[in-house]
């Protein structure tokens, strides 16, 4: 069995068929899919979704593209959240210093503030940093020892190694498959089998064939033969592998 260990099925994309996404994923053998907070509202309907669905775990938090509208009673309601019984991690959090939707001062202060509501209630965090690898890893050192995963992975081997380094898990996603990301799946190949995940973050990043269309979590099976025939061993060897390490991460 395989887990997506980032979706969105919470997204307005799945509201015409949200029960035959997720059953059609279970038919192929996707055991759990963690459903990922992006907003306080996103965050609230990933908690219930856990809730109607044995097989959905939820995550909370706020992606940094939502920072100007941050504040201090929204960090209290998603430290709320994080106490449901199938929650088990805060986020997304984090920094895009690419897309700038949101300043990023106040990307810098709702990072911290999410760090340490994960750190206060011992939860791992999920991790989103696009063009902001440095300050990233600099605001989570304050916080170390930390539990983490950096979800759909882009930065360069040096960025890998140091976040192997702090312990961190490494998530990749269906773009592995794309004719131009030799670099990603470079990458892949250098993260340790003990450190790998796999996800859809669906509905976005469909593979290559499916591109255009709204992606979802029965293809972490395709994704995870692409990983197989990168790193050069067996569809099993990934699927146990992956398995154990969002087991062991988010502590089902």
């Amino acid at each position: 069995m395989l887990i997506d260990s980032h979706a969105h099925l919470d997204f307005p994309e799945f509201d015409s068929d949200r029960d035959a996404v997720i059953s059609a994923a279970i038919a192929k053998g996707i055991e759990f899919i963690v459903n990922i907070g992006s907003s306080l509202e996103s965050s609230q309907n990933s908690v219930e979704l856990s809730r109607k669905y044995s097989s959905i775990y939820a995550a909370v938090g706020v992606h940094p593209h939502e920072a100007d509208k941050f504040d201090d009673n929204v960090c209290e309601a998603i430290a709320k959240l994080a106490g449901e019984k199938k929650v088990v991690a805060i986020g997304e959090i984090g920094l895009d210093f690419y897309k700038n939707y949101s300043g990023r001062e106040n990307q810098i202060a709702l990072f911290r503030a999410l760090l340490k509501v994960a750190k206060n209630i011992a939860l791992p965090v999920v991790i989103h940093t696009r063009e902001a690898q440095i300050e990233t890893l600099d605001i989570i050192r304050e916080y170390m020892p930390l539990r983490a995963v950096v979800h759909c992975f882009s930065g360069d081997v040096q960025f890998l190694n140091k976040c192997l380094d702090l312990g961190f898990f490494i998530s990749f996603t269906c773009n592995i498959t794309y004719k131009k990301a030799q670099n990603l799946r470079e990458m892949l190949k250098l993260t340790p089998i003990d450190r790998l995940m796999l996800e859809t973050d669906c509905p976005y990043l469909s593979p290559e064939g499916f591109r255009g269309k709204r992606n979802d979590p029965s293809f972490v099976k395709l994704l995870a033969e692409e990983a197989a025939r990168i790193k050069g061993i067996s569809f099993e060897e990934v699927e146990r592998a992956t398995t154990a390490n969002v087991r062991s991460l988010f502590r089902f």
